[in-house]
């Protein structure tokens, strides 16, 4: 029987990952084929309900300061038999805890984030993951270093690796994501000096320079700043998820593979999921379904993809999960 491997990321602020796989699942299940459900995250949101399925571990809450000063109770997970923490930036100063305004977006900070990072290592933590994605920030990672100060003796020997759903630099943080969090031209303007200003500090004061860094722009530059302070190992958030749920073995069984993603865009080269997953399959079929796309007939080709289908709710999804299914059927 024909299978199809359903490895999908969420579709950001309406399903999860799990929900998206589900629904396009149930479509392909109806037309007769196997479905072989793969829930997808590359650094950013969701990441830690991927990786607590896919390490078995609990879910914990820690009351932290959100982006603009209140208190947020953010999720984040353990796995204990590993002395393991996940901590997804999101659940700290996610967007959606922004104001989405000029003057939010240049006093959101990443406190929460240092908070979380000591809940983990005040309950014995020996690794630490932090999914950098989707924040409301762009402080250079400073809120989260100076919540830690004082705590660099238990920091000593943790380590520490810091997921990306992006390549961009620390440099580029405010001028690439900036605008998406409320900011104008001339906060961003502002934003660009104050990045500048705390790297020359992290300069100082650990003698690393995050700039010119791949992948130290993430969060705002939160990534550059765990990477200069602590030492922290940065990696594609993409490759390191599907490296941790054998991606690729799953690929090679199936015979075809469908991603998945809110949006389909000029960030979807840049370390996103759909792109990065679609490069490690070969000989077979990639396909997608996503929620909305901006790229042409060639862009999809060059990303890997076959054919895209687009779909905005539940039933879409399913019925998506029925045309690919007549799709890979067809002669």
């Amino acid at each position: 029987m024909t299978s199809i491997l359903v490895a999908p990321d969420s579709f950001k602020g309406t399903f999860s990952s799990v929900q998206v796989a589900q629904f396009i699942a149930a479509g392909i299940r109806e037309e007769g084929l196997t479905a072989i459900e793969c829930p997808l995250a590359d650094g950013g949101e969701g990441t830690l309900d991927v990786l607590l399925l896919a390490l078995n571990g609990e879910e914990r809450f820690q009351s932290v300061q959100g982006p603009l000063g209140h208190k947020v109770n953010a999720r984040w997970g353990w796995i204990a038999e590993q002395r393991l923490a996940i901590i997804e930036v999101a659940q700290a100063c996610g967007l959606h805890l922004g104001g989405g305004n000029p003057t939010d977006a240049f006093r959101a900070s990443t406190v929460g984030v240092g908070e979380l990072v000591i809940a983990a290592v005040e309950l014995g933590a020996e690794k630490i993951i932090v999914a950098t994605g989707g924040s409301a920030t762009t402080d250079g990672g400073q809120g989260a270093i100076d919540a830690l100060k004082g705590h660099e003796n238990a920091l000593a020997g943790i380590s520490i690796e810091v997921l990306s759903d992006v390549t961009v630099k620390f440099e580029d943080a405010a001028k690439v994501f900036a605008p998406q969090k409320g900011a104008d031209l001339a906060t961003v303007d502002l934003l660009n000096k104050r990045l500048d200003h705390v790297a020359d500090l992290y300069v100082e004061l650990y003698g690393r320079d995050p700039r010119g860094l791949a992948q130290t722009g993430a969060a705002g530059g939160l990534s550059g700043a765990l990477w200069a302070a602590l030492g922290a190992q940065l990696f594609s958030g993409a490759d390191y998820v599907l490296n941790l749920i054998g991606f690729d073995e799953l690929a090679n069984t199936a015979d075809s593979v469908v991603l998945g993603e809110g949006k389909l865009d000029s960030q979807s080269f840049l370390g996103k999921i759909v792109g990065v997953a679609a490069r490690r399959v070969h000989d077979r079929p990639v396909l997608a379904v996503v929620g909305s796309t901006s790229l042409d007939g060639a862009e999809i080709c060059t990303l890997g993809l076959s054919r895209v289908w687009v779909a905005t709710n539940p039933s879409e999804l399913h019925d998506s999960g029925k045309a690919l299914s007549r799709w890979v059927n067809t002669p």
